[in-house]
């Protein structure tokens, strides 16, 4: 009886310890994948490139907004009949202040509103320009004020130089922005730089969904770990606003002069990208974009 009592107890000590031994694998396994080591024919790993992905989204969306906004009051101007588009929901309040020269619009999310994309805003966007709407070309201020994007808290400032029509005759709006943005487990990464949005579907139609952008410009990203990234469009990436994901065009990733390629794929809504190393390495990259 003794005999069996102490094999028991063995076992259960046994187990103890591989038990133990496991949990201490799996959490050094996961610090390893949050860090990922880059090797040196690398230049962006796939979990950066995924915080990267996300940033450029939230530049993107805040911008749209900004744009959105002033793009009714255009659209009003010109036709002389009042435009609302339905991408900002009733949960967003939209305050006008008019001075003598200007137009100052507070964009009020509130505690948090989904929009119609399916991203949770919370805070404030403000936005001033010329109150003169016969300008064909002018410039928007715009600041964030306790602001998050699906609980990424992001400071930061833009000035977008918005144009009524471009050489293509389409709208258009280049931004100088610069941001910070806060994951809820404290990583933070900071993006700045300047990107140009061609309109070249569904301007005045008063539907987001049919909303389409041509997206050009070079920026700097500096990731969680510090490292600098140099991001520049080389063909134009395609946003379809009733697509999550940039649906073609080709980034290009720099960092300590080696140059990676992101191609987002043939117009196709997914996911997808297809990462090229300099070495020539292809890898296929799912971009999450706060999509779990």
């Amino acid at each position: 009886m003794k005999k069996n009592l102490k094999q028991f107890n063995l076992t259960k000590v046994a187990s103890f310890f591989l038990g133990a031994l496991l949990l201490v694998a799996i959490s050094c396994s996961k610090e390893e994948d949050s860090t990922e080591e880059l090797s040196s024919s690398e230049v962006i790993s796939s979990t950066e490139l995924k915080y990267s992905d996300e940033t450029e989204l939230i530049s993107e969306e805040v911008t749209a907004i900004a744009e959105d906004v002033y793009a009714s009051d255009e659209i009003s101007f010109v036709s002389k009949i009042p435009h609302r588009s339905d991408f900002l929901p009733d949960c967003v309040t939209i305050t006008t202040v008019v001075t003598d020269t200007t137009k100052e619009k507070t964009i009020d999310f509130g505690a948090g509103c989904e929009l119609p994309n399916g991203n949770v805003l919370s805070g404030i966007i403000n936005l001033s320009y010329a109150k003169d709407m016969e300008l064909a070309t002018k410039t928007l201020v715009l600041n964030l004020e306790d602001f998050t994007f699906n609980g990424v808290a992001i400071e930061g400032s833009a000035d977008i130089l918005r144009e009524r029509s471009n050489e293509n005759e389409n709208p258009q709006s280049t931004a100088n922005a610069s941001f910070t943005a806060t994951w809820p487990d404290g990583d933070i990464a900071s993006f700045e730089g300047t990107r140009t949005r061609e309109w070249i579907e569904g301007y005045g139609s008063g539907f987001w969904g049919d909303n389409v952008f041509l997206i050009t410009g070079k920026r700097t990203y500096v990731g969680r770990e510090g490292n600098v990234f140099i991001k520049e469009v080389i063909t134009p990436l395609r946003r379809e606003m009733a697509c999550r994901f940039i649906v073609s065009g080709v980034l290009e990733i720099t960092r300590n002069d080696n140059t990676a390629s992101l191609d987002f794929g043939d117009g196709t809504c997914d996911a997808v990208g297809i990462l090229t190393q300099p070495d020539g390495t292809e890898k296929e990259i799912f971009l999450r974009r706060f999509k779990k």
